[in-house]
């Protein structure tokens, strides 16, 4: 695919300026002197990820976008000109700032009074903005500016007259958050860091998040399910991190929770998994990463390699996962990214190729 002129470039989302010029970088590769262009099956061992992801990474009309470690990896590899990272850099930033606003705006706008108020009184267009009725004759114009002074001073009477109600109302509200702040602050009991997000953290957009259920079935549970058996391996059982919650996961969570003092039921919920996750960071157990990476990878950042030794580029990525969804961008999992990272999962078609060879099929008993 050749690249396109810069001047409809500019046209295009930041995710598709974004492949069009690592595309270009790896299209033009053969011609900077003394070097050749790669095959995309070598650039991708080269970057650590798989051809399909790469393929993704350059195709403008994918929605995978690469993070930024890729993005600078495929420069170096490349030698791409030097003056147009910081540009790749900012396509990357652009491209997290759109999905912050478009997760927004999924929300809708909430509806106000005033808004419908204004709607109701203004009508059809062509009606006069005072009786409704239709203007026919030469005085359009004064009976439009009648109209609008009319609604002017409907609105300040309506603001007026509901002004007051309102800030009595925020200060009831403001005194009742200030009296819950103080309780929480001087109550007797302790707390932990599992108590405050037993019941979900909660991002900017204020909705609290909430800790997937796993319990067990016959379907595949893909990342959510090997997150799980990795970090029930981590806790010293012996599972396969296949995905399928059979007998032999469901055993093994029911004597976690019996040792751990939860109800001992098999399903793994908000009072389960505080318990299950650990913190992860360099020198982190084997299997607490690699239920990290499992969930990292299937983020939609693309590109983790999952390998059970927490790297430079595993943190990276954790830090990029962080700063897109408002958590403290420490490149080290706590309990609040561990929700996040299972909270925002993608939903695969299949088992990862590295996983394939070890997974039973879909219809096999649990």
């Amino acid at each position: 695919m050749a690249y396109e002129p810069e001047g409809q470039d500019r046209e295009q989302r930041p995710g598709e300026r974004l492949a069009r010029l690592l595309r270009r970088w790896w299209e033009e590769a053969g011609r900077v002197p003394g070097g050749t262009r790669p095959t995309q099956q070598a650039l991708a061992s080269r970057l650590g990820i798989d051809q399909t992801t790469l393929s993704r990474y350059l195709n403008p009309r994918h929605a995978s976008t690469a993070p930024p470690r890729v993005v600078e990896a495929l420069h170096a590899h490349l030698r791409a000109p030097a003056g147009e990272l910081e540009r790749a850099r900012e396509l990357c930033r652009a491209v997290l700032e759109e999905n912050d606003r478009q997760g927004t705006a999924d929300h809708g706008p909430e509806p106000t009074g005033g808004t419908d108020t204004v709607n109701a009184v203004n009508g059809m267009d062509g009606m006069d903005g005072v009786n409704g009725t239709e203007n026919t004759d030469g005085t359009e114009g004064m009976q439009d500016t009648d109209g609008r002074e009319a609604l002017t001073r409907s609105q300040s009477r309506f603001r007026s007259r509901w002004a007051v109600p309102v800030l009595v109302a925020a200060a009831v509200v403001l005194a009742f958050v200030a009296g819950a702040v103080v309780r929480d602050q001087y109550a007797s009991h302790p707390r932990t860091a599992a108590d405050d997000v037993a019941a979900g953290a909660v991002p900017a957009s204020g909705t609290p998040l909430e800790w997937p259920l796993l319990r067990k079935r016959t379907e595949d549970q893909y990342t959510r399910g090997r997150a799980l058996q990795h970090l029930l391996m981590a806790h010293g059982y012996e599972v396969k991190a296949d995905g399928f919650f059979g007998d032999e996961t469901q055993d093994a969570v029911m004597d976690f929770q019996r040792r751990n003092h939860l109800p001992s039921d098999g399903k793994v919920g908000k009072d389960t998994w505080p318990a299950l996750v650990k913190p992860v960071g360099p020198g982190a157990d084997e299997h607490t990463v690699l239920a990290l990476q499992e969930l990292l990878h299937n983020t939609g950042q693309g590109g983790t390699e999952v390998s059970g030794e927490f790297t430079a580029a595993t943190a990276e990525d954790l830090r990029f996962f962080q700063r897109g969804h408002d958590l403290p961008p420490t490149g080290r999992a706590d309990v609040d990214t561990w929700l996040a990272l299972l909270v925002f999962q993608r939903p695969p078609a299949d088992a990862p190729a590295y996983q394939r060879s070890t997974s039973p099929l879909p219809s096999a008993p649990a």
